[in-house]
């Protein structure tokens, strides 16, 4: 064999091998979808949804979890915030509450939260009913 090609197959290999894992999806990033979502702002998330639903701790992480894994497969984080944000915002009384209640914009961001919502939480066995 010729000595030139075979440095050159060690010095290009490596080269194409970087390149190919470089196109590749990571597993936290094919677990996730195309969202990725914060991990910070997927803990609150959840520990919100295990506080709002009866259940076995260990039970309502999975759950929960699978709830935003679902949520973030539909939804891009900035939408995701700005929905969770308003239907959040939504109850808060007076003024405040007006200007949120008052913008159509916002209170159709927080029906397709809900429904986005809902939908999730019926695909992970999630009573629907309960706050």
């Amino acid at each position: 064999m010729n000595i030139t090609l075979i440095r050159s197959a060690r010095t290009l290999l490596p080269a194409a091998l970087a390149a190919l894992t470089l196109g590749a999806p990571t597993a936290a990033q094919a677990q996730t979808g195309p969202h990725n979502y914060p991990t910070s702002d997927r803990v609150f998330f959840v520990e919100a949804c295990v506080a709002q639903h009866p259940g076995t701790r260990f039970e309502m992480i999975s759950k929960c979890s699978c709830v935003l894994d679902k949520i973030a497969a539909k939804v891009p984080f900035n939408e995701f915030e700005t929905m969770s944000t308003a239907t959040n915002a939504f109850s808060i009384g007076g003024e405040r509450g007006n200007y949120i209640r008052d913008v159509e914009m916002l209170t159709d961001e927080i029906k397709r939260f809900k429904e986005v919502q809902a939908a999730a939480k019926k695909g992970c066995f999630i009573n629907v009913e309960a706050k």
